[in-house]
């Protein structure tokens, strides 16, 4: 399995997902730089946590311009899997490649705790998981998901969202803490199951989430 993920000036969950990928599921991982272009086609890209560009404008507004997004929406156009994670999933909103956006807590205040996720049974990448409820760390400032009537309505009929928060912690509506595409190949999430998969920690969830998403890729 290869994966590619892709650093941002102000990244900093990069070489976390990218160790847990390489070590527990043997990729071999490429870090793209976001200057950087590329034109294999991986099993995998990931876009991964942190403050890309510092988060001035809004959280991911300014990564979407970068160069490896190019790279990001011919490999997405072709069929290709990308997950984003946390300013992840907010860089997928705001490049149009998920619906909706990430606003505020409505706390107005950095969240940074574990959390209980729902795998919402009709989607097609969390009916793989057996587990009810899901315990993973979500550390953020915007992460509350937002996205009008209509499109909230889309997502529930089509089975596209994949977690829920089991008691919110953000605001985020529908209680939506991470959504796919139709076909469940472009996912965004705001908790981090990266960090939630070493058993020195006492936690191991994230694994469940991961191997949801890579099943089949190995």
């Amino acid at each position: 399995m290869k994966v590619n993920v892709v650093t941002f000036p102000g990244s900093n969950c990069d070489k976390d997902v990218g160790t847990i990928l390489s070590t527990v599921y043997h990729a071999d991982v490429n870090y793209v730089w976001h200057r950087e272009q590329f034109n294999d086609l991986p099993d995998l890209v990931v876009l991964p946590g942190g403050f890309s560009f510092g988060d001035y404008l809004r959280t991911g507004a300014m990564a979407k311009f970068s160069p490896a997004m190019e790279s990001v929406f011919a490999y997405a156009k072709k069929g290709g899997k990308v997950l984003g994670i946390c300013n992840g999933f907010q860089i997928l909103t705001e490049a149009g490649l998920l619906p909706g956006a990430l606003l505020h807590n409505r706390s107005l205040k950095y969240v940074c705790k574990d959390v209980n996720l729902l795998p919402v049974s009709n989607n097609k990448i969390a009916k793989s998981i057996k587990q009810s409820s899901l315990t993973v760390p979500i550390a953020h400032g915007e992460g509350a998901y937002y996205a009008d009537k209509d499109t909230l309505q889309t997502l529930e009929e089509e089975g596209n969202i994949v977690f829920r928060y089991e008691e919110n912690p953000n605001g985020s509506l529908h209680d939506i803490a991470g959504i796919s595409d139709k076909a469940g190949k472009i996912i965004g999430m705001m908790p981090h199951p990266e960090r939630a998969i070493n058993p020195y920690i006492g936690n191991e969830d994230g694994k469940f989430i991961l191997d949801a998403i890579l099943e089949k890729l190995s």
